[in-house]
């Protein structure tokens, strides 16, 4: 046998009767997908969301918690969790709150994507489309608890107060606002302490009241929180 047959037949009889272990440990590790960028943050959720109102509200205040001392979890952000929500949505309560840049739910809760379904007016005032929106989230998404979240330092509460004590004028559609913040404003002008907040707290509170008092909402709890702009904290309003 020509010496070169024989030295191809042994190359390949060594090759053939190598052990797995060998040929594992020669092979390469495979070089990741040019156009695939891997999620750094794959959606693994530990905790799922509560079903329950008092579930609900102690996660949101528990997040609110962290927001607060500075130590948020930023959850529910990867694209994994996109991929998953792209099919359905299942947000454990609704957060009917303002407008205010300074406000944005999901960070005072510390929550993410899905997690929330949150409406927002210019000092949650009410009208048909915010009614019809919660209606949404209880009737359709089955969400146990929707949380009204009123705010110190609210412009809304602001413009009112000047109109009412000085006649300040309201412009255009900001009106409605000033009419639907301005009984709760009368009711504490006679308040010692600060007009302002007692107004926020007392519109705030008389909102839940209306969303409590509407059947269409009997299946959900509804409750009423302020947040303090200087301490980051949410407080539940009695």
């Amino acid at each position: 046998m020509p010496s070169n047959r024989r030295a191809f037949l042994a190359a390949t009889t060594a090759a053939l009767t190598a052990t797995p272990t060998t040929s594992a440990a020669a092979a390469p590790h495979p070089r990741p997908h040019p156009f695939r960028d891997p999620d750094p943050h794959p959606y693994r959720d530990p905790h799922p969301h509560p079903t329950t109102a008092r579930g609900a509200l102690a996660e949101l205040l528990a997040g609110n918690r962290r927001y607060a001392a500075g130590h948020s979890r930023h959850p529910h952000e990867g694209r994994s969790r996109r991929h998953v929500l792209a099919a359905e949505q299942h947000p454990f309560a609704v957060v009917v709150g303002c407008i205010d840049s300074r406000v944005p739910p999901e960070l005072v809760f510390d929550q993410g994507l899905g997690d929330l379904l949150c409406i927002r007016t210019a000092g949650q005032v009410l009208d048909e489309a915010v009614l019809g929106s919660i209606q949404y989230g209880v009737a359709e998404l089955h969400i146990p608890l929707v949380l009204v979240l009123g705010h110190e330092r609210c412009g809304a509460v602001a413009a009112t107060l000047a109109h009412l004590r000085d006649g300040t004028p309201v412009p255009g559609h900001l009106r409605l606002l000033v009419d639907e913040i301005a009984p709760a404003a009368r009711r504490t002008r006679g308040l010692p302490g600060d007009w302002a907040d007692h107004t926020v707290r007392a519109h705030t509170a008389w909102v839940r009241d209306v969303i409590r008092a509407d059947p269409a909402f009997a299946t959900a709890r509804v409750a009423a929180a302020r947040f303090d702009l200087d301490t980051g904290r949410v407080g539940l309003l009695p």
